[in-house]
């Protein structure tokens, strides 16, 4: 059944909005998994925190909370501790929008180069299609604030991405890899039984946007979910350096996120739900 929240925002509102949410979080972080947290966050804070009279532009509303959730969690978390690059005279010609195939070779880090603003307003812009009203209300900055950081940050990413090395790499510790590839072989064949052997009594499963859960009865009782889907395929693989399973299926691809504490399987992350991350989320295979 449909769930319906404060102002008429259905669940079937919010499912449509997030991925354009994670879109944008993601180039802002330069990564998918983190983004997807901070979406998250973002949305449980929204329906708590809805004005009594409701908000008469909901998807410019919640763009807003998750741009100042994202620029918190960059504060905090100080990632990428770059000066921004220097900042240019706006010349009488302002560069022309990106265009897809030149976004299509940037790689999420090659964002962290430019200021904040000049990030969001070209990600807003050009990744997203917003217009400058709307980019103007989502950031609160005057139009004209949105025109001089678009040209800048057009400009300032058309210099760096040929010059930056945004090459991925798969390499994990022996053992990690070794666990790796006997879970994806045991999970492949159906072998729950001997997955849920190697878990943890505090092992945490996060299935992305339906339920979180805690130790090892519960998360055990996930895998029968899987006993009756058809999958495709499933490979090992790396998500942002992370140990993980990229699984087909006949609605598309998805990634299962993984973590060993002391040899036995401490976290699951699963986006079976949340396939919009696979647009952003930086994988390498496997070998």
């Amino acid at each position: 059944m449909t769930q319906t929240g404060p102002n008429g925002l259905a669940d079937t509102q919010i499912a449509a909005i997030r991925p354009r949410l994670h879109r944008y979080s993601a180039r802002m972080l330069g990564s998918a998994l983190d983004a997807e947290d901070v979406v998250q966050d973002s949305l449980a804070s929204a329906l708590v925190n809805w004005p009594a009279g409701g908000v008469r532009n909901v998807e410019s509303w919640l763009f807003r909370i998750v741009h100042n959730r994202t620029i918190d969690h960059m504060r905090r978390t100080e990632r990428v501790r770059m000066e921004p690059l220097p900042e240019q005279p706006i010349a009488d010609d302002t560069p022309p929008p990106l265009e897809a195939r030149e976004l299509a070779t940037f790689a999420l880090t090659v964002f962290l180069q430019l200021t904040p603003l000049q990030r969001s307003a070209l990600i807003l812009k050009d990744v997203m299609g917003h217009s400058l009203a709307e980019v103007s209300e989502m950031l609160d900055v005057s139009v004209g604030g949105v025109k001089s950081a678009l040209s800048r940050g057009r400009d300032n990413l058309r210099r760096i991405a040929p010059d930056r090395d945004t090459a991925d790499t798969a390499a994990l510790p022996v053992a990690d890899a070794d666990r790796l590839h006997d879970y994806v072989d045991r999970f492949i064949g159906r072998d729950f039984d001997g997955i849920r052997a190697q878990l943890l009594a505090d092992v945490s499963l996060d299935l992305v946007g339906r339920v979180r859960q805690q130790g090892a009865g519960p998360v055990g009782r996930y895998f029968s979910n899987y006993s009756d889907i058809a999958l495709m395929s499933a490979r090992p693989v790396t998500v942002e350096g992370h140990p993980a399973m990229h699984i087909t299926d006949g609605d598309g691809d998805y990634v299962v996120i993984l973590g060993w504490r002391g040899g036995r399987i401490a976290r699951i992350r699963d986006f079976r739900y949340a396939r919009y991350v696979m647009d952003s989320a930086r994988m390498v295979p496997l070998a």
